[in-house]
């Protein structure tokens, strides 16, 4: 059983542990996640997969991670909860998706192999560490030079907090109460500090976009709310 870093907040672990069960129910409370994938594949896809080394950090049930490998990119999924990559584990066997999976923190495999990937995301999951800096320079030294690191966040401002909180937890209850906390939602001006002092070049900011009536999730220029973000060592 792997330690967890002190980047982690335990709380946050026990919130996802909570849903492992409904993460492949397209109709559950993973259900934003299943209409987000399509988008969040896309963006990465315009990179480039085939044959590409591609590390998915904070892999959660591993939505994003089949969805890399069958895309044709060889792919390691890592989390810091065991309930979820067990989840992830026997939906690709059952699938028949070819994904490795490790309980292990970005920090703590930069460490073990630097400058391995050719590739990192890291998806919704910089608002939920105590310290998304030192995450995003651990994503910084697992890419190769010339990789990409791509993650998404949510925006910290009044509009942010009304939908992503107020709306989606409480008016439309599309998340469970308490998935997000307002204060560790990040600003672009953060990210790109961020990114800079850990060697990473942003080359591009993208708004996510989402239409109730519709119920389908687009990219935008506003990046007010949720927002993608690719970066080049």
């Amino acid at each position: 059983m792997h330690t967890p870093s002190p980047n982690v907040d335990p709380a946050e672990l026990a919130k996802f542990a909570r849903l492992a069960q409904s993460w492949w129910d397209p109709k559950g409370s993973s259900k934003p996640l299943h209409e987000l994938n399509p988008l969040r594949l896309g963006y990465v896809s315009r990179l480039g997969l085939t044959g590409k080394r591609v590390l998915d950090v904070g892999c959660g049930g591993g939505i994003l991670s089949e969805s890399l490998a069958r895309a044709g990119a060889q792919v390691i999924g890592i989390d810091l909860s065991d309930a979820v990559l067990e989840v992830a584990r026997l939906h690709a066997i059952e699938a028949g998706v070819a994904v490795t999976y490790r309980q292990i923190s970005a920090e703590d495999l930069a460490l073990e192999c630097p400058k391995n990937f050719d590739m990192v995301t890291c998806m919704e999951m910089l608002e939920h560490v105590p310290d998304p800096a030192a995450t995003l320079q651990a994503l910084s030294t697992l890419v190769r030079p010339g990789g990409d690191v791509v993650v998404s966040t949510l925006n910290r401002n009044i509009r942010s907090f009304l939908v992503a909180i107020v709306g989606a937890e409480y008016v439309a209850r599309a998340l469970p109460r308490g998935t997000h906390e307002y204060l560790k939602f990040i600003r672009p001006s953060e990210l790109a500090a961020w990114a800079r002092a850990a060697g990473l070049e942003i080359k591009d900011l993208t708004g996510i976009s989402y239409n109730p009536l519709t119920r389908a999730f687009s990219l935008s220029p506003n990046v007010q709310v949720n927002y993608l973000a690719h970066m080049r060592l």
